[in-house]
């Protein structure tokens, strides 16, 4: 029995276990977020920024990565 992984799913479990607990950049076609991931759910992700928490629909989202020091 084999096991078929969508390019999604890789995406999503590499976002979670590397960048969960750091400050990452969250670009929208509207804006860039940036603050500490604190959970990257189903159908949202939810930061801490400086100016509180702020919870973005996944379907929003263009790109997540780490933030340059």
């Amino acid at each position: 029995m084999s096991c078929i992984v969508d390019e999604w799913t890789i995406a999503y479990n590499t976002v979670v276990e590397n960048l969960t607990g750091k400050i990452v950049v969250v670009q929208t076609q509207e804006t860039d977020y940036v603050g500490k991931l604190i959970e990257l759910g189903e159908e949202e992700v939810h930061l801490e920024t400086e100016m509180g928490w702020i919870v973005i629909p996944i379907e929003r989202i263009t790109s997540i990565r780490e933030k340059e020091v």
